[in-house]
């Protein structure tokens, strides 16, 4: 039996000694008969806790920073009426700091046989599965006296996805494609492109182009347009190492990496290529292979959501193995990891010739913009030591980057506001220069 702050009360004005109260609510019964009538009458009143019946409904996905509805409906089976206090307990991330108070708790007054739905209202704030803990209800009695408690288990779970802040550059680099794709009138020509349609020849047309076939037949000189070609295969490999663990801003390295990968999925899926994702650091944490063209960005978003940094050194070799044995044929490997010296010249240098002999590889790195604030800091002597350290890194990951160029990778070093445009813009100019 719980006994209330209604209780307390009456208890003081019964003038009871407070000692009473605070051993035990049996030390009461023996003082004052009528209010321990009251207190035994009204806890048999309270409805059972035990014989409620709970179900679940609502959302089971979400984006990070956005709000989910979790519906709990409460059955009252029993022939007395539920007056009770309910707490809807999920782990602290599902709630903004502050806020799990006014949001976990309702109140419920539900006659007999019948039910009663509440709303909790989650608002994560990190990635992943969120999994409701248990349902603890307080049925209190008529007067308010004493209550009865117990504890139900409900299950529910709600999956946080990745953000995509990137979207908002979709628009821009959508209208970038569609003129490498000869919907406008400016059309490229280069080794990966293929043929699209015969036009009149203008001034400054690239004199290879002139179709001498089509040019006989006709009064005037025809040439060849081309557009990018299309079901061309992109492979993203999510370095989900230690390197990616560490914070550049408000977030993980790994959470910018994400968020690139997204807005070239949905660039690369509009253009019509196939891409596939592989998250790995000592082992393969996330796969998606082949989805339908319409499910490939919800494939991307679920599959990421789980992922999160692990405190291992990513094995690049089995990583390298793993990404040859899903781009079988000549693809676009997206690498997204780190420009650190030591990572990439003890592991990732070693394995690029046998990427590089069949594919085209991109690298792209978050960048921290605290360096770059940090360089073009003066005025004191401490500024200038942080500036010349600066400096330093910053030609460190220079050298890093040619050291990979050297090899025919291309590189995108970017701060995370800035990564997923500049890796859409060097998919684009790939796109352009036909080397896909």
């Amino acid at each position: 039996m719980a006994l209330t702050g209604r209780t307390a009360l009456l208890a003081a004005l019964g003038s009871l000694p407070v000692g009473i109260l605070a051993p035990s609510w049996t030390g009461l019964l023996a003082v004052n008969a009528p209010l321990s009538l009251a207190i035994l009458c009204d806890y048999a009143l309270a409805a059972p806790v035990r014989t409620l019946q709970f179900t679940r409904s609502g959302d089971t996905t979400v984006r990070l920073g956005d709000g989910a509805e979790v519906q709990l409906t409460v059955t009252n089976p029993s022939r007395r009426r539920l007056r009770a206090h309910l707490r809807d307990a999920w782990p602290p991330s599902s709630w903004l700091t502050g806020t799990e108070h006014a949001a976990s708790r309702h109140t419920l007054d539900i006659p007999a046989g019948e039910r009663r739905r509440v709303t909790t209202l989650l608002r994560p704030t990190r990635r992943g599965d969120r999994r409701a803990e248990r349902v603890t209800i307080r049925s209190y009695g008529p007067l308010g006296l004493a209550a009865r408690q117990g504890n139900h288990h409900v299950p529910w779970t709600v999956r946080v996805l990745p953000p995509f802040t990137s979207r908002k550059h979709l628009p821009s680099r959508l209208a970038r494609l569609r003129e490498l794709d000869g919907r406008t009138s400016v059309l490229t020509r280069g080794e990966g492109t293929e043929f699209d349609s015969l036009r009149a020849y203008v001034p400054g047309d690239d004199t290879r182009s002139i179709d001498w076939r089509a040019t006989a037949r006709q009064s005037a000189v025809a040439v060849r347009t081309w557009r990018p070609e299309r079901d061309r295969h992109i492979l993203l490999v999510l370095d989900t190492g230690r390197t990616s663990a560490g914070r550049v801003g408000d977030v993980p390295r790994l959470d910018a990496a994400m968020d690139a990968a997204l807005l070239l999925t949905a660039l690369a899926t509009r253009a019509g290529d196939r891409v596939d994702l592989l998250a790995h650091d000592r082992r393969t944490r996330a796969q998606v292979r082949g989805p339908a063209a319409g499910e490939v960005l919800s494939a991307m978003v679920t599959a990421m959501a789980p992922l999160e940094p692990e405190l291992v050194e990513t094995d690049v070799r089995r990583l390298s193995a793993t990404a040859l044995a899903s781009a079988p044929r000549r693809s676009l490997i997206v690498l997204l990891t780190s420009l650190d010296a030591a990572p990439v010249e003890e592991g990732l240098l070693p394995a690029l010739p046998r990427l590089t002999q069949r594919h085209t590889v991109l690298v792209a790195a978050v960048a921290d913009p605290h360096i770059e604030e940090m360089a073009g800091a003066r005025g004191t002597v401490d500024a200038v030591y942080e500036a010349a350290a600066a400096a330093q890194a910053q030609a460190q990951r220079r050298r890093t980057a040619e050291q990979l160029q050297r090899h025919g990778v291309v590189v995108v070093d970017a701060t995370p506001d800035n990564l997923a445009p500049a890796l859409a813009d060097a998919y684009l100019a790939l796109k352009a220069a036909g080397r896909l």
